[in-house]
């Protein structure tokens, strides 16, 4: 078994290769709220998610398509279509934002991380073209990836699985950058060894990976232990990435401290309201 940590401050740069989808030139910068820098050579284009970028140079055309983007200009209104039904499944926009480099030399545009997590560069040509993940992990890709979705093939893991029936599912040779919540890290699986993960904490895994669900414990553990019902069971052959900081445990630790009357909950005082008046938190 293989034990990585990914480091807080993750930098690379390819050198170009030969494949289908453009194969761009990159940095990851920034520690918990990283951006990625993408440099574009003349007509290398970059697909995400809208919202996401940061900023570009000026030779840098912005268009809005329908659809994953993946296809191009070329494809026809089916083909886009479909594209854009299946992100519409996973909770995204119908749209996505390609950003094509127009001008001479060369050309960065950023995309930053919508919270606090680390982006993961991945070459999906070396991990068997394919990459499930969670459906909000997307941040951007090379021209030439496909957004897809991925079902969760029993109906147990789908409904208790953290993510639901549905997961991101990305396709093709080129890099693609997700972002995960935390500190990520990530392990290899060797052919039939099993790891247990909280569910939410499943950032992505490689498509030889299998998703099952596993108990947690006894039932004194599943009602008490505060770890939920089950834990996800994945099993070599493949990767997997685990997130320590879910969106959702983050969202849901914000909701708890949200008072119902306005102000802070004051946490530092014992006296709770009029602790608030005394330490000047309520204005």
């Amino acid at each position: 078994m293989v034990f990585n940590t990914v480091p807080s401050i993750p930098i690379a740069r390819h050198e170009r290769s030969g494949g289908l989808a453009d194969d761009i030139d990159f940095e990851i910068k920034g520690h918990e709220m990283q951006f990625a820098e993408i440099e574009l050579d003349p007509g290398e284009s970059a697909i995400a998610e809208a919202g996401s970028m940061m900023f570009k140079d000026p030779d840098i055309e912005m268009t809005t398509v329908f659809g994953d983007g993946s296809h191009g200009e070329s494809s026809g209104f089916l083909d886009k279509l479909v594209g854009a039904g299946k992100r519409l499944i996973t909770g995204e926009s119908l749209f996505t934002t390609v950003f094509t480099h127009q001008g001479q030399g060369k050309a960065r545009v950023a995309f930053a991380a919508p919270y606090p997590g680390h982006i993961l560069a991945i070459k999906l040509d070396e991990i068997g073209g394919q990459l499930v993940c969670q459906k909000d992990a997307f941040l951007c890709a090379a021209r030439g990836v496909s957004l897809g979705i991925a079902f969760q093939r029993r109906i147990m893991t789908g409904l208790f699985g953290g993510e639901g029936f549905i997961m991101q599912k990305l396709d093709g040779d080129g890099w693609v950058f997700v972002h995960v919540g935390g500190t990520t890290v990530e392990r290899t699986l060797e052919a039939g060894e099993e790891l247990h993960i909280d569910t939410g904490c499943v950032a992505a895994h490689t498509a030889s990976v299998d998703f099952d669900l596993v108990r947690a414990g006894s039932i004194k553990s599943m009602i008490f232990g505060g770890e939920g019902i089950f834990f996800a069971r994945l099993t070599g052959p493949g990767k997997v990435w685990i997130q320590s900081l879910p969106f959702s445990r983050l969202a849901g630790r914000m909701w708890a401290a949200v008072p119902s009357r306005g102000g802070s909950k004051g946490e530092g005082s014992i006296l709770g309201g009029l602790g608030n008046l005394l330490d000047g938190d309520n204005n």
